[in-house]
């Protein structure tokens, strides 16, 4: 009894199925990206800024209205010594501020700025040139990527995964 029992066992042992689960994953992609042109502008405005040590103020600098296409208009100040034979600063700056411009905003043709407006401060990003910027993935998991123009991006990866459990 004892042996049909151990051979019973090794029996049951030996033929029992293995268990395991066992994942297979592929990921792939392909980002191709084109940047966008863009302007940033802003009016600067006008100022007057004075400034001084042993000088006394006759007249304060003026500034005048700002009609679109005429300048702004500026009368400077009138100082004088306040005590004679010492020493004095002065320093008196002004800065003409931007006019209405005609064109208040830019647009963008085929990745172009063709008009924008003129201001004190402008920054302009060129657009990017699609060109022959392409990219594919062949069914065996290959990355053909092609370069595009100034100001593209064009980013592949392929991913395998195997989980065994």
């Amino acid at each position: 009894m004892r042996r049909f029992l151990f051979v019973s066992c090794l029996t049951f042992f030996a033929i029992s199925p293995a268990s395991a689960d066992i994942t297979h994953a592929i990921k792939s992609s392909i980002s191709l990206t084109v940047d966008g042109a863009g302007s940033i502008s802003t009016r600067v405005p006008s100022s007057v800024a004075v400034s001084g040590s042993n000088v006394t103020l006759g007249t304060a600098p003026t500034l005048g209205t700002l009609t679109s296409g005429t300048a702004l208009g500026y009368t400077p100040g009138a100082y004088s010594i306040t005590t004679a034979g010492d020493s004095f600063s002065y320093t008196e700056s002004y800065i003409e501020g931007d006019d209405v411009p005609t064109v208040l905003s830019t647009t963008v043709t085929a990745g172009v700025v063709p008009a924008m407006p003129i201001f004190g401060s402008n920054t302009t990003t060129s657009g990017g040139v699609a060109g022959t910027l392409a990219g594919t993935i062949a069914t065996d998991g290959a990355l053909t990527i092609t370069a595009g123009g100034a100001g593209t991006t064009a980013i592949g990866q392929v991913i395998q995964e195997l989980t065994i459990r």
